[in-house]
């Protein structure tokens, strides 16, 4: 079984039309906070699964390599995820796998730096990273919708090492941890489950970011493809719900974790905890 443990890298300001999508917003002001420029605090969560033998970083956070290139999205409270996983108590050394939901730049860009000489490598270097194929080669050839979220120095230097494992099937990582593909947000993000001795915790990515997202219909702009994120969360709330998972909201500034509720034929995030 595995503990887990809550990493925090920051959080940008993501403007609240494009979070939520075609919910008019005298919908989701009264279930989410924004400024008076419509903007929207996004954390940027990681979790850090540990048993015996595993200690797994699941998402990295944006690092502090490609500031000029997010400026719109306002980053502040930073922290890179190698100084977050020691003050977790661990050393980069001693982290075995690094798994990247996705490579937008809020999740992944933690996955690498630059070292004493100037040069990007791993952050950590003991770790075997995990990815989708089909996030790999949508790095090799971004599609339209994701180029200017996708940089190369943040998983290029990981290839070279020959850290890079890819991944084209759900995916046992280790007894306990589960790799589970879906697509909408973005084609071949990863969601993990694992095992702890208090049930199920799942990293849903940008599947489902913040507690707010949980209903159905309630999508972000930012995905792909609406209709596909529809019935991927649909298929993945069914499991969550059905066998009491406890989801970690990658994004949400103030719920971090919550069971999820069927509600007719939606559902809702429940038993929240702030």
């Amino acid at each position: 079984m595995f503990d887990i443990k809550i990493i925090e890298t920051g959080y940008i300001m993501a403007d609240g039309g494009a979070m939520f999508g075609a919910v008019p917003k005298r919908a989701w002001q009264r279930k989410y906070i924004s400024d008076t420029e419509n903007l929207c605090p996004l954390a940027m969560r990681c979790v850090l699964a540990v048993a015996d033998d595993r200690r797994i970083l699941i998402d990295a956070g944006m690092g502090d390599k490609d500031l000029d290139k997010v400026s719109y999205y306002r980053p502040y409270n930073l922290q890179n995820a190698v100084e977050a996983v020691k003050q977790s108590g661990y050393t980069p050394t001693e982290i075995t796998d690094v798994v990247l939901t996705h490579l937008h730049f809020d999740h992944c860009g933690g996955a690498t730096r630059k070292d004493e000489r100037g040069e990007l490598v791993p952050s950590f270097p003991n770790a075997r990273y995990w990815l989708s194929r089909e996030q790999w080669e949508n790095h090799l050839k971004p599609n339209r919708l994701e180029k200017d979220s996708v940089f190369a120095d943040n998983i290029l230097p990981v290839y070279d090492s020959g850290q890079l494992h890819l991944i084209d099937e759900d995916t046992l990582l280790c007894d306990g941890v589960e790799l589970q593909l879906f697509d909408g947000h973005s084609e071949g993000q990863l969601v993990v489950c694992i095992n702890t001795d208090d049930g199920v915790y799942a990293f849903p990515g940008d599947l489902v970011p913040t507690s707010a997202h949980v209903p159905l219909e309630w999508i972000s702009a930012y995905d792909i493809c609406a209709l596909t994120s529809l019935s991927e969360k649909e298929r993945f709330l069914a499991d969550a719900e059905k066998k009491g998972y406890t989801l970690v909201y990658c994004h949400d500034a103030k719920v971090k974790t919550s069971k999820v509720k069927r509600l007719n034929d939606d559902y809702i995030a429940s038993d929240k905890d702030k």
